[in-house]
């Protein structure tokens, strides 16, 4: 992950601090956490559309980057096309997973005393 890439996530937690009161409101805040798009038999989510694009753009990049060069990445995308995944979904499922990721690095800012 490059310094901008980094650098734009910070800035998007630290804009928000009281919405990080844990991994999934994090995702909510990057536009990466799955809603439920299914209809009829149709099992199926989406990402969310709201949220910081910003930290939603910088999170592609980085699923984009390791699903060229990473070879466990590379491996889970091939998993998944075999089971008959579209590359959106595995991508949202990645991004999804690179937050969580990045949500576990963030520092913890204690509310004042």
């Amino acid at each position: 992950m490059g310094t901008d890439t980094s650098g734009a996530v910070l800035v998007a937690a630290g804009d928000n601090p009281q919405r990080l009161h844990s991994e999934a409101a994090f995702a909510h805040l990057c536009g990466v956490a799955p809603i439920d798009a299914s209809s009829g038999r149709t099992t199926r989510h989406r990402l969310n559309r709201g949220g910081d694009r910003r930290a939603n753009q910088d999170l592609w990049r980085i699923v984009m980057v390791r699903m060229a060069g990473e070879p466990r990445t590379r491996a889970y995308v091939a998993r998944r096309t075999a089971e008959g995944r579209s590359k959106l979904e595995i991508v949202r499922v990645l991004k999804r997973y690179v937050a969580r990721e990045l949500y576990r690095c963030l520092p913890r800012i204690q509310p004042p005393a």
